[in-house]
């Protein structure tokens, strides 16, 4: 099976065992989208949502919260970085060795939720 195959079985389990409604998205580094799925009752926005996080997250190299942490502190002028546009948490970058192979963005549930689900399919990657 292959990696991105692995991720994303690995995020789909976990929003099914909670049986939390959601998009998952998986880009490769330089934030294009290799991995997408739409499960039963998610919200379609969050067809956009999930990618941009992804693509935030990986253009970023680091998880989308803490863009969103930026902003909630007072850093409005992230709201104009150019191509990222997912400043929500639930994007997780897929990093190994300190390098950035891409990332997993989730959206439909609380964006805490949407995280865990990300981080659960990045986890697979390590098995």
């Amino acid at each position: 099976m292959s990696d991105v195959k692995r991720i994303a079985a690995a995020a789909e389990q976990e929003a099914q065992a909670n049986q939390w409604a959601v998009a998952i998205a998986i880009v490769d580094d330089g934030g294009h989208l290799l991995s997408f799925q739409r499960l039963d009752g998610a919200a379609p926005i969050s067809a956009h949502i999930a990618p941009a996080k992804a693509r935030t997250a990986a253009l970023g190299r680091r998880e989308s919260r803490v863009y969103e942490e930026m902003i909630n502190g007072g850093r409005m002028s992230f709201l104009s970085a150019p191509e990222i546009d997912g400043l929500l948490e639930g994007g997780v970058p897929l990093m190994i060795d300190g390098h950035c192979l891409g990332a997993v963005g989730v959206s439909g549930v609380k964006s805490s939720e949407d995280a865990q689900i990300a981080k659960a399919g990045v986890a697979a990657l390590g098995t």
